[in-house]
């Protein structure tokens, strides 16, 4: 029986798809395939039964899975143990950002990490939330920021902020949004957002509270080219409130009274990076910075 061997029986017990499970351990499906079979053999009994929408476990099975998962934490620790015992942190950590670099503290973070690991070589990625959730779920990248609730057991979360949020209309459509609210608002064309966007699955947790479902029109991934349609009379939109207050006092658009809606920031980072002295110095200058107690993370 071989560490790999188990890695894949425990991360194709997480996804329940060989597919899935193939495409995070970076193997080709029947590699997979071929090693679960291969433990099955020496165990003496099927760990999976296969069905039309992936495979499930066997009670055999669920039985062996937190063995399997005690076993890989103790080789984590094995490495983590070794690592530190070289001495100072040290090597690459690539990171995910998204939003703006003051809502995530990112400059005071950096600063600190620079200042007391000078052999970590940090580097930041943008891109939109749900790419960057995705890439840490793929372990392509080792850490980063969040909006929204994660899915994925394969992945660790550290509750940052809540996030408010309004919806905003052009100011000539002001008066459309009269006492029923969520009415009104369901009669107006939305812009549209990428699947990727911080904003799809946020809006969509909106549009189901207020029982509404409308037309949308244009699409856009970028917080700031989404307000500058709202300006310009292209639709209605959600968006973080400190910035539709600025644009509402500059006269740009109007924030509609009474609905705000919150969004969970998350630092989100794979779960089998527990206890990496990588990450670890990130979590610790991240709670730090945020001023988390250490129970939070």
């Amino acid at each position: 029986m071989e560490i790999y061997q188990l890695r894949t029986f425990v991360t194709v017990a997480q996804q329940g798809h060989l597919t899935q499970a193939a495409e995070l351990l970076h193997l080709s499906q029947p590699a997979v395939t071929a090693q679960i079979k291969a433990l099955e053999e020496e165990v003496g009994m099927p760990l999976f039964e296969r069905t039309a929408g992936g495979v499930t476990m066997t009670r055999a099975g669920q039985e062996l899975l937190p063995q399997a998962q005690s076993i890989l934490a103790s080789a984590r620790n094995i490495l983590n143990h070794a690592k530190n015992l070289k001495g100072q942190t040290a090597g690459k950590a690539q990171i995910g950002i998204t939003l703006t670099p003051g809502t995530l503290k990112v400059g005071e973070w950096v600063a600190a990490l620079v200042e007391k690991y000078p052999l970590l070589d940090l580097r930041l990625q943008h891109g939109v939330t749900g790419e960057v959730l995705n890439l840490v779920r793929k372990k392509e990248l080792d850490a980063g920021f969040y909006l929204g609730k994660n899915p994925y057991v394969n992945v660790n979360t550290v509750m940052l902020a809540n996030l408010p949020f309004r919806v905003v209309v052009p100011n000539a459509w002001k008066d459309k949004v009269g006492q029923e609210t969520g009415k009104d608002l369901g009669k107006l064309p939305w812009i549209g957002l990428s699947q990727f966007s911080s904003l799809y699955k946020i809006t969509g947790e909106l549009w189901r509270e207020l029982n509404i479902s409308p037309k949308k029109v244009a699409e856009s991934d970028n917080l700031a080219a989404i307000l500058e349609l709202v300006a310009c009379g292209v639709g209605v939109a959600l968006a973080r409130e400190d910035d539709a207050l600025a644009w509402e006092a500059a006269g740009r658009l109007t924030v509609v009274p009474g609905v705000r809606k919150l969004a969970e920031l998350q630092f989100v980072y794979p779960s089998d990076r527990v206890g990496d002295p990588i990450l670890e110095a990130l979590l610790q200058e991240l709670i730090r910075v945020w001023a988390l107690s250490p129970d939070q993370v």
